[in-house]
């Protein structure tokens, strides 16, 4: 075996991989007698020892189960959540976290969907696309949808979130697969738009100048009513506590709120663009 493909220092994923190895020959096993172990091939077993292929959620849960780790600060559960987030903008996996507690989730988006409206086919596309352009694998892709069904649990939850959502007209606008997938995506608007806890609103492209964000936003108030704000651009993203830098985006949010068509004159705008008549 190529001792040189194992080295731990040379990605995430090879450390985990470098680790499985050490703790399968503690113990004396083979690759097979391990992959026996966990349901897994001892072909898999040494593609992920060996870092060519990427670790999933499954694989570590039953690494831990193996190797009696379940539930321990060594677990592989958790070393995949820090290899998993690594694929994440900076501040995005914090973010997370405080997003699954927030009791008011206030969210501006442009572009695309944001990933808590979007259908699991729409996320797809997505994920597929970036797998595309930037030569993240397909078990990396895999894993970002996966966020996006995670966030989208926290809205069914006991005691779910006010979510307030202004989507730019441009979120709308952009097609993203096939029209069938889009107007899927547009009924999932409605539906969102017809809960009890949610309201939604569109950002006309005739607000023009007047937007005062050009960027996605995020604001979260926590059960405690602290709030914070997450904002990224396409290389980074940016979790703020400070209040006084909050505060502010949060008055311009109020702003553009008033400022838009009504959560009634938004739907129908969104009715309008699924039967292609707007």
């Amino acid at each position: 075996m190529n001792v040189k493909e194992l080295n731990p220092e040379s990605s995430p994923s090879a450390a985990y991989g470098a680790r499985i190895r050490e703790l399968r020959e503690a113990r004396g096993w083979k690759q097979e007698e391990l992959g026996v172990r966990m349901r897994y091939s001892g072909t898999h077993v040494s593609a992920v020892e060996t870092g060519r292929k990427m670790p999933t959620l499954r694989f570590s849960r039953r690494a831990d189960r193996a190797f009696n780790l379940v539930g321990s600060t060594e677990s592989f559960e958790r070393e995949w959540g820090e290899i998993r987030n690594g694929n994440l903008l900076e501040g995005f996996p914090e973010f997370l976290g405080l997003e699954k507690r927030a009791s008011e989730i206030r969210l501006y988006e442009v572009g695309v969907i944001p990933g808590l409206l979007q259908t699991p086919e729409y996320a797809t596309v997505l994920a597929e696309s970036r797998a595309k352009r930037t030569g993240i694998t397909p078990e990396q892709a895999q894993e970002l949808i996966t966020v996006v069904a995670e966030r989208q649990a926290a809205l069914i939850r006991s005691n779910p979130p006010l979510v307030f959502a202004l989507l730019d007209e441009s979120c709308l606008r952009r097609p993203v697969g096939s029209p069938a997938l889009m107007r899927a995506q547009f009924d999932r608007l409605l539906e969102f738009a017809d809960q009890p806890n949610t309201v939604l609103q569109v950002i006309p492209f005739t607000m023009g100048e007047h937007r005062p964000f050009s960027l996605p936003l995020y604001i979260l108030t926590m059960p405690d009513r602290a709030v914070m704000s997450y904002a990224e651009s396409a290389q980074q993203g940016y979790l703020e506590r400070e209040s006084t830098v909050v505060l502010p985006l949060l008055t311009a949010y109020h702003q553009m709120q008033a400022a838009a068509p009504s959560q009634a004159a938004s739907v129908d705008i969104i009715w309008q663009l699924r039967k292609g008549t707007l």
